[in-house]
């Protein structure tokens, strides 16, 4: 069994520095020179990555679906918070929501959480064991809805299936 762990942490390593080193030489433009901090840098974030982060299934063809889902929903949150802002009423009527959450814990809860922050009117506060609380700029939208979709989409993203407030399996 520790063989096998080994074994699979050490996979997970070479992943992860494979896919550091590749962002270290685009962000460098491939400068040789760099390698000097980039080498060190990228096998501690791989081995430090490891240790915090478990590994996920990750399903990549599902980032057809997400990323078209992340950039419309970035898209009108962006322009629904110029229109409040600019608007000379400031039509406002703040609450802070809170969330329970039926998407694994770790990495798939954190991107729910940092993709509900791109949401129209919406911040995360607090992501804690099972909740996720969100801070809203106007109550009488259906901002609920819109954290269940966002959940189901990274949840599609991740291969899992969402457990419903019942304890049955949901989509």
């Amino acid at each position: 069994m520790r063989q096998t762990n080994v074994v699979t942490n050490t996979a997970t390593v070479a992943r992860r520095a494979a896919l550091l080193a590749v962002i270290w030489w685009l962000l460098t433009d491939g400068a040789t020179a760099s390698w000097l901090i980039g080498l060190p840098s990228v096998v501690f974030a791989a081995v430090v990555s490891t240790a915090l982060i478990p590994q996920s299934t990750f399903v990549w063809h599902e980032l057809v679906r997400f990323v078209p889902f992340f950039l419309v929903r970035s898209l009108k949150g962006g322009i629904d918070v110029a229109w409040r802002a600019l608007h000379p009423s400031m039509p406002i009527a703040p609450v802070l929501f809170e969330y329970t959450l039926r998407i694994s814990p770790g990495l798939p809860r954190v991107l729910v959480a940092n993709t509900v922050n791109l949401l129209p009117g919406t911040l995360s506060t607090e992501l804690t064991r099972d909740r996720l609380k969100v801070h809203v700029l106007d109550r009488r939208h259906d901002f609920g809805a819109e954290v269940a979709a966002v959940e189901h989409s990274v949840a599609r993203l991740f291969g899992e299936r969402l457990i419903n407030a019942s304890g049955d399996p949901g989509s």
